[in-house]
């Protein structure tokens, strides 16, 4: 039995949601024509083409490597994949695991296919791109949006003489364009866009998209033009092409790059004009001032976001248990919630050493969260369920080889029969039935035999002691990288409370991962799941809970 899966991809640019079934229906039929069993189906909708940071094909990834299935069948193959690198890449990994490529377009995907096909797809994008851009340009020069919004203005929806969309079209939010008064005339004044965004927040006022304000949207990149500050639209001046954005191929994001003056398109749009002259200069003047200080002209020099950021134990794992924000670094060595300081919405304030709670949090992994009696309530609940799935399967073994051992013997009369002279109108249709049916049964037994889950007794002890190993490489820089990564593996996030009697850390980890750190293997037997324990009054951990 051939098992296949499908994949099916449309672009919101592009396509419609009907595409996906369209693409299922016709692939769906190759499969049957094939004599094909089709056991996965893998769809991304409204994502583009170019980025492989996508759901479905990073599941298909996933299930390739266990083994799922032995053929992908897709439309074609710049459904997978636009990008000629990320072809070759899904070529070679898919090739790896044994999966062929099986296109309704190109047919069986080969090297060729993957050289010639993936250059035209490139192109293609490449073209797309470039008349995508001349069409927003020209509606740019006639002082309409080249994209996107601005805070200050709402978009105007209406249909053109043709019946069609007009788009590109604004007009002035009288009340946002106060507020953005407000805020020019603030920061001229003195007040920070710190201390801005926090004011604004307090008075419950909501920040562009709904949600609430912070400084770097206020103060954004004078260079770059973003931020309310810089935004030159208030003082009736188009500007675009400023930045251009192309895709870093080790993460598959896209990233912007700042564009030489003589490439920028600048319209004057003088009715879109919410700030006058003056409190843009007084904005200009008190910026300039501010570049000019010891202390911002020292950061330049530093050029500290150029340097690789040092990644901590903890970093992107902590929450705030009054807010469920994340925490975000107060001066060198502490921590705070960020919406406390930032944005002034949440009322826990108070900062925690770094190194405070990355020690908490090593103790809890070391000393509690694999406790052994919980250990053991875990082993016994998880391996009676998998052995009983296990039993399941071994039953559904033993009926195949019984159904073997019976068709075998039909066919070996059948055979004896023909060997006679026997000959009857149905006997070869019978035949092959029966022949096609053990080939079949055959390829569902040589898959391997199910086992039973065995855990290591010793689990709790076992993961302890590597945990410890773990904690003390940390100080080792050579090989902390490794250690590092090994041991965020093992956090599922962190909360910080503070209470009447003191704090406390809600400590989650990733069941999975600490099996599997334990036992190598074990986390191929369950995937999911979590464990939860408590550190409580002065960071002691006093309670634990499965």
């Amino acid at each position: 039995m051939t098992r296949v899966a499908i994949y099916a991809r449309f672009s919101s640019a592009l396509q419609s949601e009907a595409s996906i079934d369209d693409q299922l229906r016709i692939c769906r039929e190759r499969a049957e024509r094939e004599g094909w069993t089709v056991t996965e189906i893998f769809t991304d909708m409204a994502i583009s083409g170019a980025s492989m940071q996508r759901p479905g094909v990073q599941r298909l990834m996933d299930e390739a490597s266990r083994g799922q299935f032995d053929i992908i069948v897709a439309e074609a193959l710049d459904r997978l994949s636009r990008d000629q690198a990320d072809v070759a890449t899904l070529f070679k990994r898919l090739s790896f695991h044994g999966v062929r490529i099986v296109t309704l377009s190109e047919g069986e995907i080969s090297e060729l296919h993957v050289g010639l096909k993936g250059t035209m797809n490139q192109l293609f994008l490449k073209d797309l791109a470039a008349k995508t851009h001349r069409g927003l340009r020209g509606r740019v020069e006639q002082g309409r949006s080249g994209g996107g919004n601005s805070y200050g203005y709402d978009v105007v929806r209406r249909l053109g003489e043709d019946g069609l969309p007009v788009t590109g079209e604004r007009t002035i939010n009288e009340d946002e364009a106060a507020l953005i008064r407000r805020i020019f005339t603030e920061f001229s004044d003195g007040l920070s866009p710190k201390a801005i965004a926090r004011k604004l927040n307090a008075e419950h006022i909501p920040g562009p998209s709904g949600k609430a304000w912070r400084d770097t949207a206020i103060r954004g990149h004078r260079i770059r033009g973003t931020g309310l500050l810089n935004n030159e639209l208030y003082i009736g001046r188009l500007v675009w092409n400023r930045l251009r954005y192309i895709k870093d191929p080790e993460t598959g994001k896209r990233v912007s790059r700042l564009n030489s003056p003589d490439k920028w398109i600048i319209t004057d749009v003088p009715e879109m004009r919410v700030v006058d002259d003056a409190l843009w200069d007084r904005v200009k003047q008190r910026q300039g001032e501010i570049d000019a200080t010891p202390r911002v002209q020292a950061i330049r020099e530093n050029r500290f976001w150029e340097k690789t950021r040092a990644i901590h134990l903890l970093t992107g794992l902590l929450r705030c248990g009054c807010c469920g924000g994340g925490f975000a670094a107060v001066g060198k060595d502490y921590l705070a919630c960020s919406a406390a300081r930032k944005l002034g919405t949440c009322g826990q304030k108070r900062s925690f050493k770094r190194r405070d709670l990355e020690e908490v949090v090593l103790t809890l992994l070391r000393e509690r969260l694999m406790r052994p009696d919980a250990v053991a309530a875990f082993i016994t609940s998880v391996s009676r369920e998998m052995n009983a799935g296990r039993a399941e399967e071994s039953a559904a073994r033993a009926r195949l080889e019984t159904e073997r051992a019976q068709v075998t013997r039909r066919l070996d009369g059948l055979y004896e029969a023909i060997a006679d002279g026997l000959r009857t109108a149905g006997l070869k249709s019978k035949l092959e039935e029966m022949e096609a049916r053990l080939v079949e049964i055959d390829a569902k037994l040589a898959a391997p035999a199910p086992s039973s889950v065995r855990f290591h007794p010793q689990l709790s002890e076992i993961y302890r002691r590597k945990v410890g190993e773990l904690s003390e490489t940390l100080a080792d820089p050579e090989i902390r990288p490794m250690a590092l990564e090994t041991m965020r593996g093992l956090i599922k996030s962190v909360t910080v409370h503070e209470t009447a009697d003191g704090v406390r850390i809600d400590l989650e980890g990733a069941i999975t991962a600490l099996v599997g750190l334990a036992q190598p293997g074990a986390d191929a037997i369950f995937r999911v799941g979590s464990v939860k324990l408590v550190a409580g009054v002065g960071f002691e951990p006093t309670t634990f809970r499965l």
